[in-house]
């Protein structure tokens, strides 16, 4: 498959957090509006059977991949990182500059930072709730049940924050080109929830091809997305993975059915590791034939996540020591 680096721009609040499976979701439905639902049905042709027409991956900090999903003690030489009284200190720092990706895995966390450190000492990305009502028509005011005053959590990122997503595509069906295009399309209309009072919003600032990066003698694969690993044939032993449950909803108009909710599935977060490799894209597709949706018998979840390669077998023999 392809690799491409889509770099885009907050222009508001994101009230869905920008992951790679429910951007999946939201591509297909763009898909469908542009070029009409034949279209989106010929693209997941063999989703469910590891044949998928795009990955992608979450949105990174631009120019940082994120930490693996390891105990602090396995990313540093240096045991007193780990002391109980820097480990508040140090599990703030999630994000790795890309240009120190081919360091030892081991030394990783001197080189980590915190958001704050990538917005220069201020907030990178900010959570705040806002209230929302719904007024009663006949009354013209809130009230109780429906009409309830509620809040929705927001993200907020500092101004002039760009955002990192990479992707896979199978450029004998699909073209970075027109993933280009949709991304613009869903920058322009909005992402997620309320979308609609302008949440999500955002604009493409890059896109390239670009080569996921892959460390000398990997061994070892991380997830750059939620994926979905059970019954493909890793080594549980030498794997490492955070789990995470992705309660679903359809989007569009399939929102507005009476039946907005998918069934539960579980994945592995991001930043999970699994062996053996080597892979490009970790995982698989899940749904199809009613299995996600009883709404919408034909829904299918991205249970797959771009993949970098690492060599983790000083940090196996560390982990396995203690």
């Amino acid at each position: 498959m392809q690799s491409w680096r889509f770099r885009i721009r907050p222009l508001s609040a994101f009230a869905t957090p920008l992951r790679g499976d429910t951007l999946f979701g939201q591509l297909c439905w763009a898909l469908r509006l542009a070029n009409g639902e034949e279209a989106l049905v010929r693209q997941l042709e063999g989703y469910t059977q590891g044949a998928p027409f795009c990955v992608l991956s979450d949105a990174f900090p631009a120019g940082y991949l994120p930490r693996p999903q390891l105990p602090l003690f396995a990313l540093s030489a240096d045991t007193e990182d780990t002391a109980p009284e820097k480990r508040k200190q140090y599990k703030n720092r999630l994000w790795l500059p890309l240009e120190k990706f081919q360091q030892p895995v081991e030394e990783w966390l001197h080189h980590c930072v915190s958001a704050s450190d990538i917005a220069g000492r201020a907030a990178w990305q900010k959570a705040r709730a806002r209230v929302h009502n719904t007024i009663n028509r006949r009354t013209g005011t809130t009230g109780e049940g429906a009409f309830a005053p509620y809040t929705v959590e927001e993200q907020w990122y500092n101004p002039g924050a760009q955002l990192d997503i990479y992707a896979l595509v199978d450029e004998s069906r699909f073209s970075g080109e027109m993933l280009e295009q949709l991304l613009r399309n869903i920058g322009d209309s909005g992402y997620g929830k309320d979308a609609g009072i302008g949440r999500g919003r955002f604009h493409l600032e890059l896109s390239e091809l670009y080569q996921l990066p892959e460390q000398g003698d990997s061994d070892t694969w991380m997830a750059l997305a939620p994926c979905a690993p059970q019954g493909l044939g890793y080594n549980p032993a030498a794997s490492y993975w955070k789990p995470f449950t992705r309660y679903g909803r359809h989007g569009a108009l399939a929102a507005v059915s009476g039946r907005p909710f998918k069934n539960p599935v579980l994945l592995a977060d991001t930043g999970s590791l699994f062996a053996p490799g080597p892979v490009q894209v970790l995982g698989q597709g899940l749904g199809g034939d009613g299995r996600l949706s009883v709404a919408v018998a034909d829904s299918v979840h991205q249970g797959y996540a771009p993949a970098v390669g690492l060599n983790l077998r000083r940090v196996r023999a560390r982990i396995e020591r203690n």
